[in-house]
């Protein structure tokens, strides 16, 4: 294997390379203005120390796969083109009027419960850059209003002298019939031809969801469009800088589905949150390679912390329709709990609460932290970090950032010592304490909402920041387990190496497996494999148009299903692809009834009042080689090695510095154990070790760390 995996993080671009069976990390600052360049100090970074050039390997390596969140970053600060939007006519509000609970969408739990004071968010596409046309296509795909050229002509060209840089066009019951979303596409492009300086994006809603739902649909088709400049540009100007090194294939994108495909077959919108989709993709490998049970996956790097939950089993949670940022949106992408507390975040003074406050504003790379002396002017979490003494300013990153204590401490007075009346060590204390309950909440919120005993999980800390905080979250969460897994500081790198080519499909359908009135199960058949044979064709369409050898595709079928008309519809997965007698409608509701019973608890189903099935959906996707994980055991006997050296390090618990053994990453193997309080600062990370908790290092790489009371299995 060959193959050069990367996430490009909001402060750092975290790199994973893969060469004949070494396997080496590499992180560098992340370079807004021009992606390319982070990533080539990352990779050079990487071929030095495999002993080889960045040509070389580009012209040899299997492939190159991208992760990033710069379309989330995109939404987050309003830049854009102007889109405009075509809609059937008497539906031209719909956009605006959005959904009874629009207003609180994006919003935290406090301010949802204030809903009179909430305040919507700017459109996308202001209601004066919304056209309609004549046309009508009934729920069963009739047309009854046929549409007309020369209509569609008219809205168009009004839309462009009103200055649209990107049309969405979302036609009602498009899923059902696209032929007159086509059709205004073949208007546009007769207008506008795809070769000529006018030409503009164009986006039908029916091909970018299959889901009805005229709002959410047009929303998503909307935000798709709004990122499609940035992301059209930022991965030309990455493939470009491949090209220009000697690398001759298709870039391949991570998609927030958990798979990933080439860039020319990516919508904008599934790369939203891919970084953090690659980290559980890959914790759910090492959970069903390792058998380490229920996991809570934790991503702490410099500017957020993403939580994602994987029950035994390795079966991750999707979101089938997502909010992001304030947008009600409808694609399948991987569940996440994004909080803005990050090493970068900025630690700022509530007035109202009379205490501090932790992002979700971060530093980013530039300036970054304070202590970066870059020219940061707010105390971040690094700072804090720095000042109790867990990092050691000469050895930060491997050595690339020196770090200046004076401009925390400084930074740290200027903003928020007089206002908490406390010194300077106090309130690194508190920015810590406060960093790691807001973490704890945050996983403990998520656990409990999908029916999580913490006390039967694992928690999985990877990303820069995992090892230095995980100790405090653990605590304030109740979590007494804790694993780095192998490669933590890049471990959601590594996870976008591991993806494999995957295209998910889907389509809404009103299907009643059982009907409880007349008693009566689903028997027809055909018309249920008609819709798995459309999206499986599709699927394989998509890979076939990238190269694949189509012999090696496989199909999983999944569908959305609920108790008679329970609101909460549960994803599951079967083990058929076809239905053919009663016998797999039988099989079907058991699985559901399975599922259901897992994630709620056994007996509350409730197949009495009926099985329905809401959407129907197939993956299509082509296994490929992955970084296999060792066993996470040992029962090797275990020293506790020499310290390397001694510091004063502040606990947050204790009122006095207690003298902490430093260790370096020499320790990290599976003949030692390390009891805290300890520090262990390697080339990438910090393992912060407290006190009344342990260190036992696996022979990958991987760590454990352990209450003294507890065992690893």
């Amino acid at each position: 294997m060959k193959r050069i995996s990367v996430d490009i993080g909001g402060t750092f671009t975290d790199c994973f390379f893969a060469w004949d069976g070494k396997y080496i990390e590499s992180k560098s600052l992340t370079t807004h203005h021009n992606l390319s360049l982070g990533f080539n100090a990352a990779l050079d970074n990487a071929c030095k120390i495999a002993g080889l050039t960045r040509e070389q390997v580009l012209k040899e390596v299997d492939s190159v796969r991208y992760a990033t969140t710069l379309g989330t970053n995109a939404l987050i600060e309003g830049k854009g083109p102007r889109v405009g939007a075509i809609v059937t006519h008497g539906f031209e509000d719909t956009i605006h009027l959005s959904r009874g609970k629009g207003y609180g969408e994006g919003l935290d739990v406090t301010e949802q419960g204030n809903m009179p004071n909430a305040q919507r968010p700017d459109p996308i596409v202001p209601r004066r850059m919304v056209r309609s046309v004549k046309e009508r296509v009934d729920s069963v795909g009739e047309i009854l209003v046929p549409l007309q050229k020369e209509d569609v002509r008219k809205q168009v060209r009004d839309l462009v002298d009103n200055g649209a840089q990107a049309i969405v066009v979302a036609l009602t019951n498009a899923t059902e019939n696209p032929s007159h979303e086509q059709l205004v596409l073949e208007t546009i492009l007769e207008e506008y031809p795809a070769h000529e300086l006018g030409a503009i994006p164009v986006i039908l809603s029916s091909q970018v969801s299959g889901r009805k739902g005229e709002y959410v649909r047009a929303n998503t088709t909307i935000i798709d469009a709004f990122l499609y400049e940035i992301m059209f540009h930022a991965l030309g100007q990455l493939s470009s800088n491949l090209r220009d090194s000697g690398y001759g294939k298709p870039m391949l994108v991570i998609h927030n589905s958990g798979g990933m495909a080439q860039s020319n077959s990516t919508d904008s919108l599934q790369t939203i949150h891919s970084g953090p989709v690659s980290g559980v993709s890959a914790s759910q490998h090492l959970a069903e390679t390792t058998d380490i049970g229920n996991v809570v996956c934790m991503d702490m790097g410099g500017t957020s912390f993403d939580i994602g939950i994987l029950p035994k089993g390795g079966v991750k949670h999707y979101d089938f329709q997502p909010v992001i940022c304030r947008w009600l949106v409808t694609l399948p992408m991987i569940h996440l709990n994004t909080l803005g507390a990050g090493g970068g975040s900025i630690a700022t003074y509530d007035r109202i609460h009379q205490a501090v406050k932790i992002g979700p504003e971060s530093a980013g790379s530039d300036p970054g932290p304070a202590c970066y002396d870059r020219g940061g002017l707010n105390p971040t979490v690094t700072d804090a970090d720095l000042l109790l003494g867990y990092l050691d300013p000469d050895n930060y990153a491997n050595g690339v950032i020196k770090l200046n204590p004076k401009r925390s401490k400084f930074v740290i007075e200027d903003k928020l010592c007089d206002h908490l009346d406390l010194d300077v060590i106090e309130v690194a204390k508190v920015i810590k304490r406060t960093v790691d309950e807001q973490m704890a909440i945050g996983i403990e919120m998520e656990l409990r909402k999908n029916g999580g005993n913490v006390d039967e999980f694992t928690m999985v800390a990877y990303g820069g920041n995992g090892p230095l905080h995980a100790c405090g979250i653990a605590y304030h969460a109740g979590i007494q387990k804790i694993l780095f897994p192998p490669f933590a500081s890049v471990f959601s790198a590594l996870g976008a190496g591991n993806m494999k080519p995957l295209h998910i499909h889907e389509r809404s359908g009103y299907i009643v497996l059982y009907e409880p009135i007349e008693r009566k199960l689903f028997d027809e058949y055909e018309r249920m494999n008609e819709y798995i044979e459309e999206l499986e064709r599709k699927g394989k369409e998509d890979l076939k148009r990238q190269g694949y050898d189509t012999t090696h595709v496989q199909h999983r079928l999944e569908m959305d299903m609920r108790y008679g008309n329970q609101r909460v519809t549960t994803s599951v997965v079967l083990d058929i692809n076809r239905f053919n007698h009663v016998g797999d409608v039988l099989r079907a509701i058991r699985t559901f009834s399975d599922v259901y019973a897992k994630r709620y608890g056994k007996g509350v189903e409730a197949p009495e009042a009926g099985v329905r099935v809401q959407t129907v959906r197939v993956a299509t996707f082509i296994d490929t080689d992955v970084v296999h994980f060792k066993e996470l055991y040992t029962n090797h006997k275990r020293t506790i090695p020499p310290a390397k050296s001694h510091r004063k390090v502040h606990f947050v618990d204790e009122n006095e510095p207690i003298e902490t053994p430093i260790y370096d990453e020499s320790v990290l193997s599976a003949d030692y154990v390390i009891h805290g309080p300890a520090i262990v600062t390697t080339k990438s990370t910090t393992y912060l070790v407290e006190k009344n908790w342990r260190i036992e290092p696996t022979p990958q790489g991987a760590v454990w760390l352990l209450k003294e009371n507890v065992k690893a299995k």
